[in-house]
């Protein structure tokens, strides 16, 4: 391979990977089979492209070139591409599992919806109240008389230190 297609694979590649992490399944597969023609695919590196393209295939729904390319991977020159590949055959091959109805949680499709008006507005009145008020007491009213817990704490407080002081 020349430096124009590693410089081409490189951006196909880093393109594929980057529309896959970002849910874009279709122009990922796209980007991964043309990175695919541009390397050899019996490398390390062409092994990963493709297993990289095999989990777009699945991610995308299309379960039969998924599980084609991985059992073309399976007989992979790299120990660590076949043995990866093989785990990955395992999952595609496994029968799916009908979930209940009651498991699932719709999402609503938001395009329908006119315009990005909120639904709750705050009216003119009500502005927030970030300071907060210092509310003044009057002293008259406060009781001020002597109050037994705090001498009993303040004995328990002197009991503890005059311990300390002895156990040194």
């Amino acid at each position: 391979m020349n430096s124009f297609n590693q410089e081409q694979f490189d951006l196909y590649y880093s393109d594929g990977k980057y529309a896959f992490e970002h849910g874009q399944y279709r122009l990922s597969i796209e980007k991964l089979q043309q990175a695919t023609k541009l390397i050899n695919t019996n490398s390390r590196l062409g092994g990963e492209t493709q297993m990289w393209l095999v989990n777009a295939y699945q991610a995308a729904g299309k379960q039969d070139e998924a599980i084609a390319l991985c059992q073309q991977l399976v007989s992979h020159p790299h120990r660590d591409i076949r043995e990866k590949s093989a785990n990955l055959l395992y999952i595609l091959k496994a029968p799916q599992l009908k979930r209940p109805k009651e498991w699932m949680t719709e999402i609503p499709d938001f395009n329908s919806i006119s315009g990005s008006q909120p639904q709750y507005r705050r009216s003119s009145n009500q502005k927030a109240k970030t300071k907060k008020q210092i509310e003044i007491v009057d002293l008259s009213k406060v009781n001020t008389q002597d109050n037994q817990f705090i001498w009993l704490g303040l004995l328990l407080i002197l009991l503890t230190f005059a311990g300390l002081f002895y156990w040194q």
